[in-house]
């Protein structure tokens, strides 16, 4: 019911709603994950206070910017949010991964943790006024990659993928995951809603951040001893929980996007 609802809410918003409503909407979404990071933090009352006050200020300049100054101001304040988030998911996440160990100090994760919540906030919104579907595609793939894994591991899963740090997740769900967003790309292309085949690795490369993305949060709920990043949705925990895949792979698809659009176009097949 909860799954019902939410996707009930969301299509009409992302179809319907202003940008600047959107973009309101979006940012208190995001503040609601980023109190779930605090709780990975292990912050008190008066940190998690003072951390999201901060960060409300900060959406709120940007805000006031969207309004005043204009989406193509947004917009190009992104670009290097999404280049540092690409960097941070492809290079530093894997490593901290494979070795099972990240930043111990509070304030560094803090400050990760909000650069995180920034890139999605400012992803939601850029892909919204760009193109709604693009930011569909991109959140369907992650959604469509969660479901196949899920039943892909339960029915055939024999290898772990970090037993460490999920001990659920198995190599047969990644590889059930990476089969079902093929199919899904095939579809795209073959009824000529995407013109590229570069649709195919790049789909791929939005599922294994979605798992990263899963991995990552897995790893500092197992080190903050928690089953849960919190209690936001009945029946499915936090809202980070659901969106733990969504945050990596919405700046790295966007990344890939404009890669594409402005280095890649003489190249399209």
């Amino acid at each position: 019911m909860t799954a019902i609802v939410l996707l009930g809410l969301f299509l009409p918003a992302l179809f319907w709603l202003p940008l600047f409503a959107w973009a309101t909407i979006m940012l208190g979404l995001s503040l609601v994950c980023l109190r779930e990071w605090a709780g990975f933090l292990q912050f008190n009352r008066l940190q998690t206070t003072v951390y999201l006050a901060i960060s409300t200020l900060v959406g709120l300049i940007l805000l006031f910017g969207l309004v005043h100054l204009g989406f193509h101001w947004l917009f190009y304040q992104s670009l290097s949010v999404f280049v540092l988030a690409t960097v941070f998911w492809l290079l530093i996440v894997p490593v901290a991964l494979y070795f099972n160990t990240f930043f111990k100090q509070a304030f560094l994760n803090a400050c990760i943790g909000g650069g995180l919540m920034l890139s999605l906030w400012m992803a939601l919104v850029v892909a919204k006024a760009v193109n709604p579907y693009v930011l569909l595609v991109i959140i369907s793939t992650i959604w469509l990659a969660d479901s196949a894994a899920y039943f892909a591991g339960k029915q055939f899963g024999r290898h772990k993928l970090a037993p460490a740090i999920s001990p659920g997740k198995t190599w047969e769900g990644v590889l059930g995951a990476l089969a079902a967003v093929t199919g899904y790309a095939g579809i795209l292309y073959g009824s000529g809603w995407v013109a590229t085949g570069w649709i195919f690795p790049g789909m791929w490369l939005i599922t294994i951040v979605g798992v990263y993305g899963d991995l990552f949060e897995s790893f500092f709920k197992r080190r903050a001893n928690l089953k849960d990043s919190g209690q936001f949705l009945p029946g499915h925990g936090g809202l980070l929980d659901r969106v733990d895949g969504v945050v990596p792979a919405l700046p790295v698809g966007l990344c890939l996007m404009f890669w594409f659009h402005f280095c890649l176009q003489a190249y399209s097949f």
